[in-house]
């Protein structure tokens, strides 16, 4: 097994948004690492996975906008000031954020859960090779992501997915430590016959 590859997968992390530092990744960077996720497997070609990037002011805009849907959709009995805050300031120190969308294939025949799994393996490949280049990388799916304003506000159809939002940047401090709860022995059977 390439042990480069090795490393690479076991090493990658989440990094919140909150410890990113503000630094810039450059845009052909981030058009690289879209171009990765280009690569996912997809069953019959459908390639679902759809991205909408904010950069520069638009990160800024985006989670204002966020907020604000929360304001208005949320009902007054479950509106908690410190989530509208939260959702207002979450991109603050991070370079970009990746609207993460699964627009639904023609082929009736391909379960929706293919092609949810079809855009995670795109965002997968997104993170490696983020974590490849020293980018900190956060896929969150709070506040709005599974709303129905969500879905109007990105432009997406009733049969279209938002999945989450993948904020990168950099981060000045150290990786945590990668952990495991469960030994592989409790998420594997094999069967010789």
């Amino acid at each position: 097994m390439d042990q480069q590859l090795a490393t690479l997968i076991k090493d990658r992390r989440t990094i919140k948004p909150a410890a990113m530092n503000g630094k810039k990744v450059p845009d052909e960077t981030i058009q690289q690492l879209l171009e990765l996720a280009n690569w996912a497997p997809t069953h019959g070609y459908t390639e679902p996975w759809y991205f909408v990037v904010y950069s520069g002011e638009g990160v800024k805009r985006f989670c204002t906008d966020h907020a604000e849907l929360y304001k208005t959709h949320t009902p007054a009995a479950q509106y908690i000031p410190g989530n509208y805050e939260k959702l207002q300031h979450q991109g603050d120190l991070a370079s970009h954020i990746i609207a993460i969308c699964m627009k639904r294939g023609d082929n009736p025949k391909i379960p929706e859960i293919e092609e949810i799994a079809a855009v995670s393996c795109a965002v997968q490949n997104m993170w490696l090779g983020a974590a490849a280049e020293g980018i900190a990388a956060y896929w969150g799916s709070g506040g709005m992501t599974y709303t129905p304003a969500m879905q109007d506000y990105l432009g997406l159809r009733d049969q279209d997915k938002v999945l989450g939002f993948f904020y990168l940047g950099y981060t000045d401090q150290p990786l945590p430590e990668g952990r495991r709860l469960k030994p592989m022995s409790e998420k594997v059977r094999v069967v010789t016959n």
